[in-house]
């Protein structure tokens, strides 16, 4: 290896110095041949290969570390790409109609709530008298005997705490 060949690994994070500065020559190989594409006979690597540390580059007084260059421009344009490729998923979803705003959501289903427990607390007055007109007692323990039994259901569903998972 040249001087200018180890430099340019060094900055690119194929192979890492020892605190000191120096270089390992055993760790270096191990470090340049694990980190560095292979190119086909006759072609040229064209891109940077990604370095992600493991547990063999760890050092003994430490967790492993990012290469000492930083994101390498191939990191950065790969994270942006995968950025914009969901950023337009999720604008597509919203164009289909698959996607709905959650503030809105969550109101339109408190609105359905309410009304469904609006209905549920009129029913015993819309069907008590005619209940106790079949059954032949008196109307309006009906009307308190169904309303009280409603009201204990609509407060037995409210403590109900639904998982969304």
């Amino acid at each position: 290896m040249t001087d200018t060949a180890v430099h340019k690994a060094i900055r690119a994070g194929r192979i890492t110095p020892e605190a000191d500065g120096t270089i390992d020559a055993d760790r270096a190989d191990r470090e340049w041949a694990r980190n560095s594409d292979v190119p086909k006979a006759g072609t040229r690597a064209k891109a940077a290969k990604v370095v992600v540390p493991d547990a063999s580059t760890q050092s003994n007084d430490g967790p492993a570390s990012l290469p000492t260059g930083g994101t390498s421009l191939l990191q950065a344009r790969t994270v942006n790409e995968v950025v914009k490729a969901q950023t337009n998923k999720v604008r597509l979803a919203r164009l289909k109609g698959e996607l709905v705003d959650r503030p809105q959501a969550i109101a339109h289903v408190f609105k359905l709530a309410r009304s469904e427990r609006d209905a549920w607390l009129n029913w015993p007055a819309r069907i008590s008298a005619q209940m106790a007109a079949r059954l032949d007692v008196d109307p309006h323990a009906m009307h308190v005997a169904l309303e009280a039994a409603v009201r204990e259901h609509l407060q037995e569903l409210g403590e109900l705490r639904p998982r969304v998972d």
